[in-house]
């Protein structure tokens, strides 16, 4: 096992070499000059040495290799630079990462409780009213894609209703900082939570069919074995297993749905930074705000490939 995750451990650092490669020389074809946001067209046009000379010392005049290599030097010391506006992109990801993680960890857990425990009712009580309402649904949360799901939030809750707030992180006045964190999380964790709940009740239901229609859950029900037992003990323990590698399956996806999600919402996190940088053409926190959120992804799925290993040998004696 200790090979097996040493080997996916060095895998992934190639990978994300080749993303940081195909993000700069990516953005280098823009033609992103960012002399043109440090100095006014003003001061360009009438100090042309000392433009020039900053250019020099900013190391703008160098190959791009050169400039590349450099760039990944500082961001292994972990040093990732200023952006346009002069802050420290260190600082930024310090702050913004946190929210987040923060969005993608409860719409996890919620989705998780919700979806696993409403596949497993409509199981149980399949061709019931649960199960027909769940199915329903499970189909809509799938079809709608979630920046839209996010908007028709945003106009029923906060705009016609006003129950929550409809974008950022905390309210400036708040009397109770906790509360009103709460309510300004509910929309956006409600709208990546949707999705995924339909994507794990369907295949919750569908485990917990299989196993409930089983030789072995049609023995222990013939022992007498209370039915309660037959489904906790019997049934929801083995239905456990796949459907939970569904959950860190969806890992990367929360992630990936929180850029979307946060520039809905204007969540303060970093993908509403991501999105706002490529906007204003803000490169260097495009470049490391794209290196973090690949590195996150790779990250989830190596646990993805960790998770499998452990519940199937096969799966790291095959490699």
């Amino acid at each position: 096992m200790f090979k097996y995750i040493v080997k996916k451990i060095l895998m992934m650092i190639p990978m994300l070499v080749l993303i940081s490669m195909i993000v700069f020389f990516g953005l280098q074809l823009t033609g992103i000059d960012p002399i043109n946001f440090m100095v006014s067209p003003e001061v360009l046009s009438a100090n042309k040495d000392n433009v020039d000379a900053l250019r020099e010392s900013l190391g703008l005049n160098d190959p791009v290799i050169v400039q590349y290599f450099r760039w990944l030097g500082n961001c292994l010391k972990g040093d990732f630079g200023y952006s346009f506006d002069g802050a420290s992109i260190s600082s930024i990801l310090a702050v913004r990462m946190p929210y987040t993680l923060e969005l993608a960890g409860y719409s996890l857990v919620l989705s998780a409780i919700l979806g696993i425990g409403i596949g497993i009712l409509s199981a149980i009580r399949q061709n019931g009213i649960i199960d027909y309402v769940g199915r329903v649904l499970a189909v809509l949360g799938q079809a709608v894609p979630q920046f839209l799901l996010g908007i028709v939030l945003i106009q029923i809750f906060a705009i016609k209703l006003g129950w929550f707030p409809s974008g950022n992180r905390v309210s400036p006045d708040a009397a109770n900082p906790f509360i009103d964190a709460v309510q300004h999380l509910f929309l956006p964790v409600l709208t990546l939570t949707i999705g995924m709940v339909a994507v794990l009740m369907r295949y919750t239901r569908n485990t917990m069919l299989d196993i409930l229609n089983s030789d072995y859950i049609k023995t222990a029900r013939s022992k007498g074995i209370p039915e309660w037992k037959v489904y906790l003990k019997h049934g929801f323990r083995n239905a456990m297993k796949p459907v939970l590698v569904i959950v860190v399956f969806r890992i990367p996806m929360l992630i990936g749905g929180s850029v979307v999600i946060e520039s809905v919402f204007s969540y303060p996190g970093i993908g509403l930074t991501m999105t706002n940088a490529i906007v204003s053409g803000d490169y260097p926190v495009v470049l490391v705000t794209t290196l973090i959120v690949a590195a996150v992804m790779l990250v989830c799925s190596f646990m993805i490939d960790v998770f499998n290993a452990l519940l199937d040998p096969r799966v790291r004696l095959s490699e």
